[in-house]
């Protein structure tokens, strides 16, 4: 009887497991497992002209799944849709592109912010070629581990729900009448800003830019609008804790009827494919179909525990002051970008950055295909001839007589559009709307 209940025993025991192993996992923590990626989505449409992205098996390498990393983005039309259509299908890769191939995954992190800003304004001068006059808002969000980038031209936004409670905002919005930055430097490129005039002098609405009447001050596409409405991204890069989180993004119908903690509150507790329909259903009770309201829902979640992996006893006197820290919720301030905590640990700041000055945003160390190929333009990646006018874009590097290794390089088409951005040519104007 004792041999059978000692094989049952040992039949119902876990593998074993080598000892190299188990301090191998314990020594490296397993840093290198990655988060599974969760997602669900809905919309509500008003007028049609909301489009979402949802792509979350992209791979840096072809063939080699740890390079693994996903994309999610909404685009919300206005004056039609073929702005938003156009951008669905052709920014990311025109971001990639931006991307020199063969990076490891650090490097390439590295390089997504200013890879992004040489992808949304591509996408803008192609548009733009197309003469419609449609423009939409942008929200992309890349998400590779526990990385977070998120870049945006409007008024969509992304949040994060952290581990803990803490609910931060990773966009600006790019409304005129809440951006006194954007507002400044709209007149500054020669826009005018003020809201619509009735018969009377009467002033309605929101704050807009003249000519075109748009109360936005980025975008992409607007080719009926003066070019200091530019496609140039905030772009924000965050490494979440371990515990993970959650992002939700969404058109301005959400945010217009709900503040980013009562969106978060809406869906706390419930799967991504259920929490995006809770969003948009808290939205619709508050304020009614107003607008296109469409959300995305993103969980990172953490891998399972292993199970061979015995947690760390709890220090008996844990340090009073690090309980304050650790265990402290920052508010959220308006306009500010501040590292915030969890209870689960801290979400790191890498990047941030959302001047519309081009020559500021793709300076020297710019790591694009330009400093392999010195006639390849950064934004547009043609390559161009020596003698087609090209020119560097940051500080000393303007010149056009700057020496080939100097920098990444501008065609002669994206130097039109830079110039045209910062006011220094007159851009385009038609009848407003």
């Amino acid at each position: 009887m004792t041999d059978v209940r000692q094989r049952r025993d040992t039949s119902m025991r876990p593998p074993l497991v080598p000892l190299a192993t188990l301090i191998g996992r314990e020594l490296h923590g397993h840093k290198s497992e990655k988060p599974s990626v969760k997602c669900g989505h809905h919309a509500f449409a008003k007028r049609g002209e909301d489009y979402f992205l949802v792509k979350p098996d992209c791979l840096r390498i072809p063939g080699n799944p740890s390079s693994s990393f996903s994309v999610f983005a909404i685009f919300d039309g206005h004056n039609g849709v073929s702005a938003a259509v156009f951008t669905k299908e052709h920014l990311l890769d025109n971001v990639l592109s931006a991307i020199p191939p063969g990076l490891g995954r650090d490097e390439w992190l590295q390089a997504l912010p200013q890879a992004l800003v040489a992808g949304f304004v591509r996408t803008d001068i192609d548009f733009q070629r197309k003469g419609e006059t449609s423009g939409t808002t942008v929200t992309l969000v890349v998400v590779d581990g526990w990385t977070v980038t998120v870049a945006s031209v409007g008024d969509s936004r992304c949040i994060l729900d952290a581990q803990g409670g803490v609910v931060s905002l990773l966009t600006v919005d790019h409304r005129l009448e809440e951006n006194a930055e954007e507002r400044e430097r709209v007149t500054a490129s020669g826009g005018e800003v003020g809201r619509l005039n009735l018969s009377g002098g009467q002033e309605v609405g929101p704050l807009r830019c003249w000519p075109g009447g748009l109360c936005l001050s980025r975008s992409i596409g607007d080719t009926d609008v003066g070019e200091f409405i530019v496609p140039i991204p905030h772009v924000k890069q965050v490494k979440l804790s371990r515990a993970g989180g959650r992002l939700i993004i969404a058109s301005d119908g959400i945010w217009d009827a709900l503040s980013s903690e009562m969106a978060a509150k809406a869906c706390q507790g419930i799967p991504a494919e259920l929490a995006a329909k809770l969003v948009v259903k808290e939205a619709l009770r508050k304020s009614g179909l107003k607008d296109d309201t469409t959300c995305v829902v993103v969980d990172i979640v953490p891998p399972p525990p292993d199970p061979f992996i015995l947690p760390l006893s709890p220090k008996k006197h844990q340090n009073k002051f690090t309980s304050l820290l650790f265990g402290r919720k920052l508010q959220n301030t308006a306009g500010k970008h501040t590292n915030k905590l969890s209870s689960g640990g801290i979400v790191e700041e890498l990047f941030e950055e959302g001047s519309a000055i081009l020559e500021e945003r793709l300076g020297k160390n710019f790591p694009l295909k330009a400093n392999s190929a010195p006639f390849r333009c950064a934004i547009c990646q043609m390559d161009q001839t020596p003698n087609e006018g090209l020119s560097a874009t940051a500080g000393s590097y303007f010149s056009p007589t700057s020496k080939p290794q100097e920098g990444p390089y501008l065609c002669v088409e994206c130097r039109r559009k830079k110039d045209a951005m910062e006011g220094k040519r007159r851009s385009r104007s038609t009848v407003s709307r």
